[in-house]
C-alpha cells in the first residue's frame, strides 16, 4: 500500500513513481523466474504435474473401439463418466495421448 503523497505534477514525482513501478516489475519477474526454475526442478526428479488420467490404456482402447463401431459420443460420456472434451480428447491420435502420460 503507498502511503506516500507523490505529486505527478513535477519531474521528481514522475521519476519516483516509475521507480516504484520499475521495482515492482522486477519483483514480479524475480518471482515468476523462481517459479519456472522450481517446475524444472521438479520435472527432472520426475514429477508429474496435473491430474491423473481418468481412464486406463484398456480402457481407451475399449472406448476407442466402441467409438468406431458407433458409438454415439453421448453414450461414451455417461458410460465412462468423462466429459465432451475428454472423450474427444482420448479419442485423438495415439500421439496426442502418449503425451498426456
Amino acid at each position: 500500500m503507498l502511503d506516500q503523497n507523490i505529486d505527478t505534477g513535477d519531474a521528481t514525482g514522475r521519476l519516483l513513481f516509475n521507480m516504484l513501478g520499475a521495482i515492482g516489475q522486477f519483483e514480479t519477474e524475480l518471482r515468476a523466474e523462481r517459479q519456472m526454475d522450481g517446475i524444472q526442478k521438479a520435472k527432472a526428479r520426475g514429477v508429474h504435474f496435473g491430474r491423473k488420467r481418468s481412464l486406463s490404456v484398456r480402457q481407451i482402447n475399449e472406448l476407442r473401439d466402441l467409438r468406431s463401431q458407433g458409438v454415439l459420443i453421448k453414450t461414451l460420456m455417461k458410460d465412462y463418466g468423462l466429459s465432451k472434451a475428454s472423450v474427444y480428447r482420448y479419442l485423438a491420435p495415439v500421439a496426442k495421448v502418449e503425451l498426456l502420460e
